[in-house]
């Protein structure tokens, strides 16, 4: 009788999975069927417009070609011509500016369409993640909505495992948040947030955005560094516990992080310098004007190995969970909450990257690729955390483990 009863909820849960894939599966459908009718609407504010501004350009030309045949006479007649022209010029002005508000509404209705499809999608695959169960590596949980890579899948495992003290979030380097670790948080989970970046014209974009309003986000612009990072948090309202730190900005990544002290977060997502290799905890050396570019042609010289970060969170009092399989995004938890995650992972592994976004001198992508990418910058210089050596990255006998070089060919 258990085994029936047991057979008997199985199924009804079966059913009931397929009963709400089914239900999402029409609002997927149903938010299409609303883009593509969006879609056609803004077609047909654009040839309202294309109209409109042809019909202009044709009566400029019988203008032209009145005043050519009048002659001098024509300054003279402009007046009553102009009077008599006045009531069909502002209805082509009225049509044009109906056309181009239209046309405003119509993009406004199709981005956010295309965001609650987006949201949508990413709620399915959400709940399709396994839950206390046990999984390989962070790779099988990955999913992007709005992260660069499959960051958004990673903090929704995390957010969902983790005893986090709050659902608060710090990440800045964010530009203008469109392409984020925590802005699907933000959306689908509703936390609270701050956001900082060093452009004032990025953090203005997001503070025009719906979500702004919407969610309780912070938004500020701020050029992040090591000295100046505990007074932004503080004076932003953010100090104290904390669910999650998200630090990537192009540079001085490990010294703002080591430098962090008014802020005690659960997890901590640190973006990592894959070209630098696995094998040695070397970092840029700190300069707090730091930018990717300006330090080298290339794009490649910045930030820390994932080794050196691995050893300021062994010093910081976190245990390191891994990174996502592109290579460049560091996941690590408060040591006193790494029982609630580390059972579920077969392996902690970090990843080298394939991606080739190498300049060159003119600014040009050169797409470098594998150990030639380190080649690039072998003579900048890096410090050995571990030994506070000073060398060349070129100094460096083997830089990549073998795992690395295999997963990198």
């Amino acid at each position: 009788m258990r085994i029936k009863s047991e057979l008997t909820a199985m199924i009804r849960e079966f059913w009931g999975l397929s009963n709400r894939t089914r239900r999402m599966d029409d609002a997927v459908q149903r938010i299409e069927e609303t883009g593509r009718r969006a879609e056609e609407a803004g077609r047909r504010a654009e040839e309202s417009a294309q109209r409109a501004e042809a019909n202009g350009q044709r009566l400029e030309t019988l203008v032209a070609a009145l005043a050519e045949r009048i002659g001098p006479e024509f300054d003279a007649m402009v007046p009553a011509v102009t009077a008599a022209l006045e009531p069909r010029l502002a209805g082509i002005a009225a049509q044009t500016a109906q056309a181009a508000g239209y046309g405003v509404m119509i993009h406004h209705h199709l981005l956010n369409t295309m965001e609650n499809a987006l949201l949508l999608n990413g709620r399915l695959a959400s709940r399709a993640l396994p839950r206390f169960q046990r999984i390989r590596n962070l790779a099988d949980v990955e999913f992007k909505v709005f992260s660069q890579w499959g960051e958004d899948g990673i903090i929704d495992w995390l957010a969902a495992h983790v005893p986090v003290p709050n659902t608060r979030f710090v990440e800045f380097g964010v530009e203008n948040f469109h392409e984020a670790n925590c802005r699907f948080l933000l959306m689908n989970r509703n936390w609270r947030g701050l956001v900082m970046d060093g452009s004032e014209e990025h953090m203005r974009t997001v503070q025009a955005e719906r979500l702004y309003w919407m969610h309780d986000l912070k938004a500020v612009p701020a050029f992040i560094t090591a000295e100046n990072i505990d007074t932004l948090l503080e004076g932003n309202g953010f100090g104290g516990p904390l669910g999650i730190l998200s630090i990537d900005i192009d540079g001085n990544d490990y010294w703002v992080w080591k430098n962090v002290t008014a802020v005690d977060p659960a997890i901590i997502i640190c973006e990592y310098n894959p070209i630098l290799g696995d094998t040695r905890p070397v970092v840029v050396p700190y300069d707090p004007t730091f930018t990717r570019f300006a330090a080298h042609h290339s794009g490649l010289y910045f930030g820390a190995s994932i080794a050196a970060l691995r050893h300021l969170a062994e010093q910081r009092g976190y245990e390191f969970l891994g990174t996502n399989s592109n290579g460049i995004n560091a996941f690590f938890v408060r040591r006193d909450l790494a029982g609630s995650v580390l059972p579920y992972l077969e392996e902690i592994k970090a990843f080298p990257s394939r991606h080739r976004d190498s300049r060159d001198a003119e600014g040009n992508l050169s797409h470098a690729a594998g150990v030639d990418r380190l080649a690039l910058i072998g003579d900048m210089p890096v410090i050995d955390v571990s030994t506070g050596e000073t060398l060349a990255l070129k100094e460096i006998d083997t830089p990549y483990s073998n795992a690395w070089l295999a997963e990198m060919a």
